[in-house]
């Protein structure tokens, strides 16, 4: 939460001309449920395992249309989904700030049901349980916080960064990829 997944996301695929999806929207779009509701009637667990089908289900169509995942930061909870993300047809880019840094970026809002009580506290605890998972699954990281720190544009200084660590993957941007003439990024 708050290391910026879903914009930095969505400027990656524009750069490498594939298709973005938000994990969290798209679970939404096929279930007709938010991730609150699913949180609030269904329980965690089972939001892990419909979060873990959509992620199949992207991927899937992947080989075919290429797409960039927005992936939710629990999605490496399960064993399931981290096997998944370790496959050789997945490269998985860690977006990596302490959590002092993200809970000043972070706000309780309807989609961040985990977000209850103090952020600090919060994001601390789910560091200390996850950073080790999304180590384990990651091809690379990249730090959030010096794109911020150096000022104007920090989103596509990120996008740009998660693109040259895809590079060795062979990864590259596409020949008709956008540049970032035209394109806002917001402040923060």
């Amino acid at each position: 939460m708050g290391s910026g997944k879903t914009t930095v996301g969505r400027k990656v695929a524009r750069l490498l001309s594939w298709r973005f999806v938000d994990g969290d929207a798209e679970i939404e779009r096929v279930s007709g449920r938010t991730v609150a509701d699913w949180f609030a009637e269904e329980g965690e667990d089972r939001f892990r395992r419909e979060e873990g089908r959509v992620l199949e289900m992207v991927l899937a169509g992947a080989s075919a249309d290429p797409v960039v995942f927005g992936a939710g930061g629990g999605l490496v909870v399960t064993a399931t989904n981290r096997d998944r993300l370790k496959g050789p047809d997945v490269a998985v880019i860690y977006l990596h700030a302490d959590p002092a840094f993200l809970a000043s970026r972070t706000q309780r809002k309807p989609h961040r049901p985990l977000l209850t009580g103090d952020p600090a506290t919060v994001l601390g605890d789910m560091y200390q349980a996850r950073d080790g998972w999304y180590r384990e699954v990651a091809d690379a990281v990249v730090e959030v916080r010096p794109a911020h720190e150096a000022g104007q544009r920090p989103k596509w200084r990120l996008a740009e960064q998660v693109v040259e660590a895809l590079a060795p993957m062979g990864i590259r941007v596409a020949a008709d990829g956008a540049d970032d003439e035209g394109f806002s990024d917001d402040p923060a």
